[in-house]
Order: structure tokens, then sequence, then C-alpha cells
């Protein structure tokens, strides 16, 4: 199974977007997947449900930091290079759907009651966020 298959059915298998993305990820780069998976859990749904970054994007940073991030203060080098894979990660991500805000990408706001509502009852998370999510893979993969 490939990236974007492996991500997206784990994101139909129940997982939010950015566990289905870290966990993805997380074996090629040392963290343990049932880690991964809790680590990335409070950053589903535009973080925590807040409709703010989408989690396939905030998953993507937590994957592009495995691969290119620091560990020693003074890796300055490192911690420039994960600031520049973040920002082309995101400017490629935008250039395809406008926008990396969770209410933006699904039209709805899922912060309120109301609009969680309507997300569930129109499948807003089960038809758009798996196009998220494969985008931000493909992405990944180029830029990894």
């Amino acid at each position: 199974m490939n990236k974007i298959d492996e991500a997206v059915s784990c994101f139909m298998n129940g997982f939010n977007c950015s566990q289905s993305i870290l966990s993805t990820y997380s074996p090629k780069f040392g963290l343990d997947y049932k880690i991964a998976l809790k680590l990335s859990t409070g950053f589903g749904s535009g973080m925590g449900s807040l409709a703010k970054i989408c989690g396939a994007v905030t998953g993507s940073f937590m994957v592009i930091g495995l691969k290119h991030g620091r560990d020693k203060i003074e890796d300055v080098e490192a911690k420039e290079r994960t600031y520049n894979k973040v920002q082309d990660f995101v400017k490629q991500f935008e250039n395809v759907y406008g926008s990396i805000i969770c209410k933006e990408l699904i039209g709805c706001d899922i912060s309120t009651k109301e609009g969680r509502k309507i997300a569930r009852d129109q499948s807003l998370f089960k038809e758009r966020c798996p196009i998220f999510v494969k985008e931000a893979v493909k992405i990944l993969e180029r830029i990894l």
C-alpha cells in the first residue's frame, strides 16, 4: 500500500486527518505508531475541532519536523530548513485549495455545534477531508 492509500485508509477507518498523516510516516522516522496517533489527536478538525489550520496540514508539519527538525539548539540550519519546508508545503497546498484553514476548506464552521451537525449531515468529513489528506501526502512525497 502506498503512502496516499495508507493515510486515506487510516482516515476512513476513523482516525482524524492529522493522525492519518503522522501515523503513516511515523515508522519511517522512528516514531512509534501508537505515540504518533496520540500525539496528533488534538490537531484534528482544524486543531481540536476549532476549524483553524487543517489537521492534514498540521500532521504534515510534524512529518517535516521529523525529517528536517533540529534536536540541538545550535542547529540553526535545521530550524531554517524546517521552516522553509513548512512554507513550501503551505504554498503548494494553498495553490491547490486556496487555504489551509479547515472551515474554509470544508465550507462549514465545525467549531460550532450547528456547524458540526451540518458537516455530519452533509458527510463533509467523509467527502472532503480524504481529498485534503491525499493532497497533503502528495506534497510531502515531493518535498521530503
